[in-house]
Order: C-alpha cells, then sequence, then structure tokens
C-alpha cells in the first residue's frame, strides 16, 4: 500500500543553530514515516546545532543551502521553532525569501513554537488565523494576523494551507496535521 507523502520532499528550514530538536526531529520522522522525504534546508552549508531548549543537543547535516535550492523542488515546508532559530532566519533576507516562495507557490507551510517570527517577517500572517508560543502572539496581530490558543490551527484562508502549533507538547497532533495536509 502507498503511503500517503510518497514522493514528496519536504523542506525543514532552519538556521545554523537555536533549533528546538524535538521539534525537528518528531516532524522529520512523520514526514519520512508517512513515506515522504525530509531534507534539512539552512542558511549555511555543513552542521546545524539543534537544542533541548537551552541545552545544546545533537548536530544535523544540512542537505541544502537557501540561495542554491529552489522552492520548486519541494512539495511543503516546515518551519520547526525554538528561540534563535527563527530569530536568525528572519534576519537573513535569502531565508525569509525561501519561506515566502511557499506561500506565492500555493505550497503547505508548518510552524511550531517561535517559528512565525520568519512568516511574519516574509509578510504573509495577514488575514491568516495562526497559533504559536505565546510571546510570538504580539507580532503576530501586529502583522495583521489573528492570533488563537490552540494545539494546531489549520488555516486556508489564503493562497496554501498554514498549519501551526504552540510547542513541543503539541507535536502529536502537529504531525498528524502536517502529513494529512501535505498528503
Amino acid at each position: 500500500m502507498a503511503k500517503p507523502l510518497e514522493g514528496k520532499t519536504v523542506a525543514f528550514l532552519v538556521a545554523t543553530e537555536g533549533i528546538e530538536q524535538v521539534e525537528l526531529t518528531e516532524s522529520w520522522k512523520a514526514v519520512e514515516g508517512a513515506g515522504g522525504k525530509p531534507s534539512l534546508v539552512s542558511t549555511e552549508a555543513g552542521t546545524v546545532q539543534a537544542f533541548n531548549h537551552l541545552d545544546k543537543a545533537d548536530t544535523f547535516d544540512v542537505d541544502a543551502v537557501v540561495g542554491e535550492t529552489s522552492v520548486d523542488a519541494y512539495d511543503g515546508l516546515v518551519l520547526p521553532g525554538g528561540v534563535a532559530n527563527p530569530d536568525s532566519l528572519r534576519m537573513h533576507s535569502g531565508a525569509v525569501a525561501f519561506a515566502k516562495g511557499f506561500f506565492d507557490a500555493g505550497k503547505p507551510v508548518a510552524v511550531i513554537c517561535h517559528g512565525p517570527w520568519t512568516l511574519v517577517e516574509a509578510g504573509v500572517v495577514r488575514d491568516r488565523t495562526l497559533t504559536s508560543w505565546p510571546s510570538v502572539k504580539t507580532d503576530i496581530v501586529n502583522a495583521g494576523g489573528t492570533w488563537v490558543d490552540e494545539e494546531v490551527v489549520v488555516c486556508t484562508a489564503g493562497p496554501n494551507t498554514l498549519i501551526s502549533s504552540r510547542k513541543p507538547d503539541d507535536l502529536k497532533a502537529f504531525c498528524q496535521e502536517l502529513v494529512d495536509q501535505l498528503a
């Protein structure tokens, strides 16, 4: 029996450090488990440093570098959180443009925790409903989005599907919606 994401490649956009490890690894496993191919895209080649909250965790090999790959190579995008990761991404014009490109192409995007900071910078949250870590609420509202405090939110009020969750405790629901919406 075919798996729902068979033949689909999903970009995981991260900075060089500060990625919340469990948000990366659990959603990565969900994509793989559904038959998809996850690909780690970063702002630099080499490896990236993940964290378990504030403590260094594992490193992961980068598959592609922003600016050397294209949105066309992927069927969807995942933006893991952590505080430093999206804060760094939103300061990298290539990363912001890459994330925005998924909206322009009408492709699904999934974001968790502090990850919406990258989307705020890309100017794609206006008139969208999403959730995040509570401290990101004001940024989302100021960017014209509607913030809700829910485990997982699926917003289809735009050119693409936007899946969002608040925190690692929401990963089970987040990963299920990620697979369902990408399928």
